[in-house]
């Protein structure tokens, strides 16, 4: 089975990533793992995944783990995209755009 893991490096050399253990991150340096979600039940059986702990929302009802877990994970990769998007406009010194999506003229 093949893992994609998408690692975003910002300018003070930190990367940013899901974590996933298909890339032994200890072999590009220091690791400090961060929480980024709790996926819980609620009384009622139904599942939430809270991506409180990174500025997020509450995600949910589900009716089972695996699909809040799929949402949290779903969640986290727009996440990451939108940092690497925010990374190119960087690069490409157009500066803070604004929110995603806006147009860029």
């Amino acid at each position: 089975m093949t893992s994609e893991i998408e690692l975003v490096v910002g300018s003070d050399g930190d990367v940013r990533c899901i974590y996933d253990e298909a890339l032994d991150l200890r072999e590009i340096g220091r690791l400090q793992i961060t929480r980024a979600s709790h996926v819980e039940p609620d009384r009622g059986g139904f599942w939430w995944a809270d991506m409180g702990p990174v500025g997020g929302p509450v995600l949910g009802p589900f009716r089972n783990r695996t699909e809040a877990l799929g949402a949290e994970r779903g969640w986290l990769v727009r996440e990451i995209q939108i940092l690497l998007l925010q990374q190119q406009i960087d690069l490409a010194g157009l500066g803070n755009p604004g929110p995603v999506g806006k147009t860029i003229y």
